[in-house]
């Protein structure tokens, strides 16, 4: 008996001890898909900063915001004064990151993939970090399951994804991207498959893609300043889609860094599809 009160004592104190340490984790976040799922885990308590792409969900932007995830500052991190930063992978620039390490800060950075396979890495990899396994695990079935719902038989449908940025930049997105990665997901062809990563819209590009459907985020409509100003883009008005004007509007961090709202985002794509099918 005495035995297991002694057991049972130091397991509430291992616990009681684990809880504390994360209360006392002063945790900044680069990386929307990195901080989508810090609070899906419900762990957002130990956040003190995030990047600017980290805007889901809504309650998130009350938090500072240190700038893009590709352009950091080594001392507009530290003066939150961080001791732990969770970072995606493709964060920049690097020399930032190691500075972060020299001044004593942990930086731990997290895988990103193309893919729902790479969801699920980063769901268990942050909750191996902020000690949240179990709530890991519920969240990753949680995705699977919602994953397997989304319709992919075969379509033959031509999408483009126009990225728009300030500026009046606009790039198209080719293979390894999460553009493409979700175009395929819901049985369509990528209309710039034989284009690699994100490049330069051009007219003559996009008259001999010819896609049947436009994807666009909301940030991208509202870098156009209106809808209406897709259909002047170079090329856009000669093909299919801009005859039609046939285009879909989906959730930027779901498309731009596969977040967790990805499967809704896939459903309201591939009924896209299927409409400019007929």
């Amino acid at each position: 008996m005495k035995l297991v009160k002694l057991f049972t004592y130091l397991t509430a104190s291992i616990t009681l001890f684990s809880t504390n340490l994360a209360a006392q984790e002063r945790i900044v976040s680069i990386g929307g898909d990195v901080t989508e799922i810090i609070y899906a885990l419900n762990a957002e308590q130990q956040l003190i900063g995030r990047d600017s792409t980290s805007i889901i969900p809504e309650r998130a932007k009350s938090l500072p915001d240190v700038g893009y995830m590709r352009q950091l500052n080594t001392e507009g991190i530290l003066a939150l004064k961080p001791n732990k930063i969770i970072a995606t992978e493709i964060a920049q620039p690097s020399v930032v990151l190691e500075q972060l390490k020299a001044a004593g800060v942990t930086v731990e950075q997290v895988p990103f993939k193309n893919t729902a396979e790479g969801v699920i890495e980063k769901i268990t990899r942050i909750g191996e970090l902020l000690n949240r396994k179990s709530e890991a695990v519920a969240l990753s079935e949680k995705f699977t399951n919602e994953m397997k719902t989304v319709e992919n038989s075969p379509r033959d449908v031509k999408v483009l994804f126009v990225m728009t940025r300030s500026g009046n930049s606009q790039m198209v997105a080719g293979t390894d991207t999460v553009p493409d990665s979700a175009i395929k997901l819901v049985g369509a062809k990528n209309a710039m498959s034989n284009a690699a990563r994100f490049v330069p819209i051009s007219q003559e590009g996009v008259i001999a893609a010819n896609p049947d459907l436009i994807v666009l985020t909301s940030l991208g409509v509202k870098n156009l300043g209106s809808l209406d100003k897709l259909w002047q883009l170079p090329g856009v008005a000669h093909t299919t889609a801009g005859k039609k004007k046939q285009v879909v509007i989906v959730d930027d961090i779901a498309f731009l860094a596969f977040g967790l709202t990805i499967p809704q985002e896939l459903h309201k794509m591939r009924q896209a599809v299927e409409k400019a099918s007929q």
